[in-house]
C-alpha cells in the first residue's frame, strides 16, 4: 500500500510517519514544503527502505501513485498561520482540492486533519460534531478557522458529488515530542519557558480551558479512522476530553521543572476561545476508542524531549 503523508515533516505528520513506517507492507511517502515543518523531524526515517521524502507544496498539482492520503498540511500554530495567512488559506482550499483530485484519479482514500478551531469560541459545551460553531470571519484567526471550515465544505462536495472516500478528524489540542518549541502553543511554550528560567506567560487570567491529547493517542485514532474499510460519512472529534484550565497546566509544568518560575499575565488575544472540550461519543461508539495517556505522563515525556533537544544543540 502506498501512503502519502502531506505535512509530513510537521509535528503530527512526522509522528504518524514513525508509526506507519514500521509496517513493511506500507510504502510511506512524506511530502512537505517545510514552511512550518522541519526535515529534522524525520531524521532517521531515511534509513527505512519503505520511506521516501519529497519536498513539495500541495498547492501545486501532484501526481503520485497512492492508495491512502493523510492530509496534515497546514500551519497550525497561531503565530505561524497569522504570519503565513495567505498560504494558510491557499493550503486549506487549493492544496486540499489538489489532494482530493488526486484521491479521485487514483481511487484512493483520504483522511483530512480538521480542527476544533472550526467551533470558534463555542457557545456549546462540550462540543459535539453537530455544533455549527461561533467563529469570526473577519479577524486575525480567521485565515485558519475559516480555511478549515471551507475545507470541510469542499470535502462534503467531493464525497457527495464525486464519490471520493474522505474522512475528517477534528483535532483538539495535541502535544508531545517533535513539537516546534516556538510554535506558540500552550504546553510547548510553558515547558521551554521553564527550562530556560523564563517567566511563564499566560494570556488573560488563565481560567480559559483546553483539553490536551498526547500525540501517541492522536495518531492511533487517526490511523483507525483512515484504515477503516467502511465509509464514515461525517466529521469526527478526536482528542482527549479531560478539561484543564491554562493556569492548571502552568502550575503542573513549573512545579516539574522550575518552581522558581514566575507566572505573568498578558492581554488575551482576539477571539481566543474561553472553553474547549470535545464530545468523543462518536469515536467511542464507532471504534470503542478512548485516549490512554494521562496528562502528567505525557507532559513528563514532552519535558524530556525538549530537555534532551536543548542539550543536543
Amino acid at each position: 500500500m502506498n501512503i502519502l503523508i502531506t505535512g509530513g515533516t510537521g509535528f503530527i505528520g512526522s509522528n504518524l510517519a514513525r508509526l506507519l513506517v514500521q509496517n513493511t507492507n506500507y510504502q510511506i511517502i512524506c511530502l512537505d514544503n517545510n514552511i512550518t515543518g522541519s526535515k529534522e523531524n524525520i531524521s532517521g526515517l531515511s534509513n527505512y527502505k519503505n520511506f521516501k521524502y519529497i519536498e513539495e507544496d500541495i498547492c501545486n498539482k501532484i501526481n503520485i501513485d497512492v492508495d491512502l492520503i493523510f492530509n496534515l498540511a497546514c500551519p497550525a500554530s497561531p503565530p505561524k498561520y497569522q504570519e503565513h495567512s495567505f498560504k494558510t488559506l491557499d493550503t486549506c482550499y487549493l492544496g486540499l482540492k489538489n489532494l482530493l483530485d488526486l484521491a479521485k484519479s487514483k481511487k484512493a482514500r483520504i483522511f483530512h486533519a480538521s480542527t476544533s478551531e472550526i467551533y470558534g469560541d463555542p457557545l456549546e459545551h462540550p462540543q459535539k460534531e453537530t455544533y455549527y460553531g461561533n467563529t469570526n470571519i473577519f479577524g486575525p484567526r480567521s485565515c485558519y478557522d475559516e480555511g478549515k471550515r471551507i475545507a470541510e465544505t469542499l470535502i462534503y462536495e467531493y464525497m457527495n458529488k464525486l464519490n471520493v472516500d474522505a474522512r475528517i478528524g477534528r483535532i483538539f489540542n495535541t502535544y508531545g515530542p517533535y513539537m516546534d518549541k516556538k510554535d506558540g502553543r500552550v504546553i510547548s511554550n510553558f515547558i521551554n519557558q521553564a527550562l530556560n528560567n523564563e517567566d511563564i506567560t499566560i494570556y488573560g487570567k488563565g481560567d480559559q480551558t483546553r483539553s490536551f491529547c498526547y500525540i501517541e493517542d492522536l495518531i492511533n485514532i487517526i490511523s483507525l479512522i483512515a484504515f477503516k474499510k467502511e465509509l464514515i460519512d461525517k466529521p469526527l472529534n478526536i482528542g482527549n476530553n479531560r478539561e484543564f484550565s491554562i493556569m492548571d497546566i502552568a502550575k503542573i509544568i513549573y512545579k516539574k521543572i522550575n518552581p522558581k518560575s514566575k507566572i505573568i499575565h498578558k492581554q488575551m488575544p482576539i477571539n481566543d476561545p474561553k472553553i474547549r472540550q470535545p464530545d468523543l461519543s462518536s469515536v467511542k461508539k464507532i471504534f470503542g476508542w478512548e485516549p490512554k495517556i494521562q496528562l502528567e505522563k505525557g507532559i513528563d515525556i514532552t519535558i524530556d524531549y525538549f530537555r534532551n533537544k536543548s542539550k543536543s544543540i
